[in-house]
């Protein structure tokens, strides 16, 4: 195999040109890496906190007002229902904006 032979200008150029893509590439995946671990916790406090909320309040209802069913049970349930909706419409809203 036969390689193009360069002048040392052409040489320099071309190790520029190179370097020059590889800090763009690496600064893109960065941006990428953070905003992905960004919406992962996003995503994960949208979920967390109405479940715990909803834990919280179960667990008060349950201690002052004794029922046939666990509210605590129900309102987890609840938590985590609203918590998903929650995350499902943030990360729809961030998926138009982009």
């Amino acid at each position: 195999m036969d390689k193009k032979k360069r002048s040392p200008e052409e040489q320099m150029k071309h190790r520029i040109q190179l370097d020059a893509a590889k800090k763009i590439k690496a600064k893109t995946e960065k941006d990428d890496i953070m905003f992905g671990l960004g919406v992962f916790g996003i995503v994960g406090w949208s979920i967390a906190i109405p479940t715990l909320m909803g834990i919280a309040a179960g667990v008060y209802l349950d201690n002052r007002y004794p029922t046939g069913f666990s509210w605590t049970l129900t309102l987890l349930f609840a938590g985590i229902l609203l918590g998903c909706f929650n995350a499902w419409h943030w990360v729809k809203q961030k998926s138009e904006e982009e």
